[in-house]
C-alpha cells in the first residue's frame, strides 16, 4: 500500500501570493488541468515530469519551474519514491509574458531557487514586510528571465527615497507595514524600494525594522518589563517570535538578557 499523500496549503499575508502549497506524493499523477495563477515550483526530492503545449519537461531539485496561468499541463513522478515539492501560486498580474513562460518553463538559476526557498521559510509567519521584500526581488528576477534580460540588475542609488522609507519604518516600529503599503505611500515600485534601501543602508527593510524592534526591546527589558509584554509593545507577534529574533541578534534569550549582571 502506497503511503498517504502529505499536503499543506494556506493563503499567506503577502500581497500577490494567492496560495502556498507544500506536498509529498508517491503515486499521485495530475491529469491535464490549468491554474488561474502563475505556478512557481521548486522540488526538494525526486523528479516531476510534465507535458506543456506538446513538449515534455522535467522539474528537478536544481531548477525552478514557472507555469503560466491558463495553460494546460499534467504532472507525475519520474522516480519510484515520488517527489516533494513547494509551490507558490502568484496572482496573474504579478508577472507578464505568458508566451515566454510557455516557451521557457524551466529556469536554471541557483540564486533564484535559493531566494524562493528562503521565501517559503517566511510565508508561514507574521513578518509581512520580509515576505513581500523577498517576493519583490524574486518577481524582478523572474521577469528578467521572461524578458531575456540580465537577471541581476545594476545597483541603483536613490538616497532621498531610502531615507523616506527609513523614516516611515521608524514611525511604524510597533505596528509595522507591508511593502505594498510602503510602495503606495512613497510612490515607488516594491522592487526599487528594497534595492535602494539595501544599497544605502546595507540591509533590507525588514531586517532594519527587526533591528529597531530589538533595540527597543532591550531598553524595555532592562527597565524591568516582562518579555511577553515587551513582545507586544515593540511589534513582535508573541514572546516566541521575540525570542527567536532576540537570540539570533544577541545570542541570548530575552529572559537571560534581563537577568545578566
Amino acid at each position: 500500500m502506497a503511503p498517504e499523500s502529505e499536503v499543506t496549503a494556506w493563503r499567506p499575508q503577502a500581497d500577490g501570493v494567492a496560495e502556498v502549497f507544500h506536498a509529498r506524493f508517491t503515486d499521485h499523477a495530475y491529469p491535464r488541468h490549468t491554474h488561474a495563477d502563475w505556478t512557481l515550483l521548486i522540488v526538494d526530492e525526486g523528479v516531476i515530469g510534465y507535458r506543456l503545449e506538446g513538449h515534455d519537461h522535467g522539474s528537478t531539485t536544481s531548477r525552478v519551474t514557472l507555469l503560466p496561468p491558463g495553460i494546460p499541463h499534467d504532472g507525475h513522478a519520474e522516480t519510484r519514491s515520488g517527489f516533494v515539492k513547494r509551490v507558490l501560486y502568484l496572482e496573474p498580474d504579478q508577472l507578464a509574458g505568458v508566451g515566454a513562460g510557455v516557451d521557457r518553463p524551466t529556469l536554471t538559476d541557483a540564486v533564484l531557487r535559493d531566494r524562493i526557498h528562503r521565501l517559503h521559510g517566511t510565508l508561514a509567519g507574521p513578518e509581512r514586510l520580509e515576505s513581500e521584500s523577498r517576493l519583490a526581488l524574486i518577481k524582478q528576477r523572474i521577469q528578467a528571465h521572461l524578458d531575456r534580460a540580465d537577471p541581476t540588475p545594476r545597483r541603483v542609488r536613490d538616497r532621498p527615497l531610502a531615507a523616506r522609507l527609513r523614516e516611515l519604518l521608524d514611525e511604524r516600529i510597533p505596528d509595522g507595514l507591508g511593502l505594498t503599503e510602503a510602495a503606495l505611500l512613497l510612490q515607488a515600485s516594491p522592487e526599487h524600494l528594497v534595492r535602494t534601501f539595501a544599497a544605502e543602508y546595507g540591509l533590507p527593510p525588514h531586517q532594519y525594522l527587526t533591528g529597531r524592534r530589538i533595540d527597543r526591546a532591550r531598553r524595555l527589558l532592562l527597565a524591568g518589563h516582562r518579555p511577553a509584554d515587551v513582545a507586544a509593545e515593540v511589534g513582535f507577534h508573541d514572546q516566541s517570535h521575540l525570542t527567536r529574533h532576540f537570540r539570533r541578534v544577541l545570542g541570548v534569550s530575552p529572559g537571560r538578557f534581563r537577568s545578566l549582571p
